[in-house]
């Protein structure tokens, strides 16, 4: 089982919000997943990113691998490095 850090879209059309979610990389995007760790809303100037760090360390530690996207933001949100 391969656990994965990544986005699960919500929000309207075109008006896009995303939470930060640990899910088993067999669900599907905006499915089930295992435990919401942040949010990423990149529609108000700046960009607002809110990750719990503490829970993504130890995510991270456990063995999940961020996606390409959520790797940037938590480099941006100082995280990792």
């Amino acid at each position: 089982m391969s656990v994965k850090i990544r986005l699960k879209r919500i929000g309207a059309k075109k008006a896009p919000f995303y939470r930060v979610v640990v899910a088993d990389s067999r669900y599907p995007r905006d499915g089930r997943f295992i435990e919401e760790i942040g949010y990423y809303n990149p529609l108000t100037n700046p960009v607002e990113i809110k990750i719990d760090s503490e829970k993504a360390q130890k995510w991270i530690a456990t063995g999940a691998q961020p996606t390409e996207t959520v790797k940037s933001l938590l480099k941006k949100a100082g995280i990792t490095e």
